[in-house]
C-alpha cells in the first residue's frame, strides 16, 4: 500500500455565496462548462499528475457530489491499490464531529493517510478551475528539501487583501504569510495548494487539534505555526489558467472564459485533458430556424431559438422565438418560446417561461450584476427578473 504522494481533496464547503445554486448540493458538484461539474479540475489534475490516491473529504450536501464521483472510473480512480475515496466525516469513540477546519478536516483522516504510509501529501480544494501538474511542484518541493510548498500567484494589488498573502526572499523561500491582510507587502496570493512532507505535516496537526484556541485553519494555524519554527517553506510560483468559483459572477466569468480568445482556459487540449462523467443523451439537435453564434453546445442540446456568446449544457433546450446571449444554462434548463435571457445563469432543470425576461446588459451601474435562476425553478410566463437578482424554487425572488 506504500504511496509516495497521495492527494487529499477539500470538498465539503456549503458554497454560501453561489446562494441558489448550492441550496442542495456542495459547491464542487455545480455544472460548469456545458458537460463538467466543477470537481473535474482538481480530479483530472491528479490523474494527469500521475497521482492514483485521491481521498475526498465532504460534509455538505455530499449526495449528489458522491453520486457523481462514484467509483471514479471517469477519471482512472477506479483503482484496487489506490483510487478515490469518498471521506465523510465520522463518529469516533469521542463522538461525533463536523470537519471545524481544513486541517481538522485532514487531522480526522490521519488513519486514511497513514494506511498509504506517504512521504508526500497533496492538498487541494475542490472549488477551483484550473490546469495543474502537480507532479512539477512535488519535484520542486522535494529538490528544495522544503516541509511545505505552497503554489502562489501574482494578483492585482488592488486585490491582495482578499488572499492569503507570502513574501518571498530571492531564492522563493517563504519569509512571511499574512491571512487576508489590510495592507499586505506582496501581492504573492496562496492558491490553497499545498504539498506537504507527511511526516512533518503529521506533527503540526497533531499540535494544532491539542491548541484549544486554534481554529485549525491551514492559513490561519498550520501555515503560521510551521514559519514560526522555522521550517523550510517554498513558494511554487503559477502563471497559468486559475479561478476561485466561489462566487456567481466569478462562476459566470469562468464559464465565458471558455469562449474568450487568449483567456488561458483551453478545455480542447490534447496533453491535459479534463476528464468527467458522461451523461447518456442524443446528439445536440438545430432547428432550420435557430441561430448558434460563439458558443458552447452539448449532447441533448435542442436550439430552435438563438444563442449567443453562451454555454449550452447537457439536455438543455432553447424554444422558437427565444433568444439566449451571454447566458449559462445548466443540464436540463429550458428556454421557453419568446423567451429573452441575458447575463444570466439558469440552475439545473429551470423552466424559462414563454415570453419571459431574465437578466440586462450592464449598464455601468453599481448595483449591475448576473441574474440566476435556481435549479427546478418556473420562472412564469411574462415574467421579469431584472439584473442581480435571483429567484429560487419557492419563487421568492431576492437581490444578492
Amino acid at each position: 500500500m506504500k504511496k509516495e504522494c497521495i492527494a487529499m481533496l477539500l470538498a465539503g464547503g456549503q458554497g454560501s455565496r453561489l446562494y441558489v445554486l448550492t441550496e442542495n448540493m456542495a459547491k464542487p458538484a455545480v455544472p460548469f462548462g456545458g458537460k463538467f461539474r466543477i470537481i473535474d479540475f482538481p480530479l483530472s489534475n491528479c490523474t494527469n499528475a500521475g497521482i492514483d490516491t485521491v481521498g475526498v473529504l465532504t460534509q455538505y450536501r455530499p449526495l449528489e457530489l458522491n453520486s457523481y464521483i462514484g467509483s471514479g472510473q471517469p477519471w482512472d480512480l477506479d483503482r484496487e491499490d489506490g483510487g478515490v475515496h469518498i471521506l465523510p466525516p465520522y463518529q469516533s469513540a469521542t463522538g461525533a464531529s463536523w470537519y471545524k477546519g481544513t486541517a481538522n478536516a485532514i487531522y480526522q483522516n490521519i488513519g486514511f493517510v497513514d494506511m498509504y504510509d506517504p512521504d508526500y501529501v497533496v492538498i487541494l480544494s475542490g472549488d477551483h478551475i484550473y490546469k495543474m501538474d502537480y507532479a512539477d511542484m512535488l519535484a520542486r518541493h522535494k529538490k528544495a528539501g522544503a516541509a511545505c510548498t505552497i503554489s502562489v500567484m501574482e494578483v492585482p494589488w488592488s486585490e491582495a487583501s482578499r488572499f492569503g498573502i507570502m513574501s518571498v526572499d530571492g531564492d522563493d523561500n517563504i519569509t512571511e504569510f499574512a491571512e487576508k491582510p489590510k495592507e499586505p507587502k506582496s501581492n504573492l496570493a496562496s492558491m490553497g495548494i499545498y504539498v506537504f512532507t507527511w511526516s512533518k505535516l503529521r506533527e503540526y496537526l497533531i499540535a494544532d487539534e491539542n491548541d484549544s484556541a486554534s481554529e485549525n485553519d491551514f492559513g490561519k494555524n498550520i501555515i503560521p505555526a510551521m514559519l514560526g519554527k522555522k521550517e523550510k517553506m517554498l513558494a511554487y510560483r503559477f502563471a497559468g489558467y486559475w479561478k476561485d468559483v466561489g462566487t456567481l459572477d466569478s462562476l459566470w466569468d469562468a464559464n465565458m472564459d471558455m469562449l474568450a480568445t487568449g483567456s488561458g482556459l483551453d478545455l480542447f487540449e490534447h496533453d491535459w485533458p479534463i476528464y468527467g462523467r458522461s451523461v447518456s443523451a442524443p446528439p445536440a439537435f438545430l432547428g432550420k430556424e435557430s441561430e448558434v453564434l460563439h458558443s458552447v453546445l452539448t449532447r441533448g442540446c435542442v436550439v430552435e431559438g438563438r444563442a449567443e456568446n453562451s454555454v449550452l449544457s447537457v439536455n438543455s433546450t432553447i424554444e422558437e422565438g427565444a433568444s439566449v446571449e451571454y447566458s449559462i444554462l445548466m443540464p436540463g434548463a429550458a428556454v421557453k418560446r419568446g423567451a429573452h435571457v441575458e447575463y444570466a445563469i439558469i440552475g439545473e432543470d429551470a423552466v424559462v417561461g414563454e415570453d419571459a425576461v431574465v437578466g440586462a446588459k450592464p449598464d455601468g451601474s453599481e448595483g449591475w450584476g448576473i441574474t440566476v435562476v435556481g435549479p427546478e425553478t418556473n420562472v412564469p410566463k411574462a415574467y421579469k427578473l431584472g439584473a442581480k437578482r435571483m429567484l429560487n424554487k419557492a419563487m421568492k425572488e431576492v437581490a444578492r
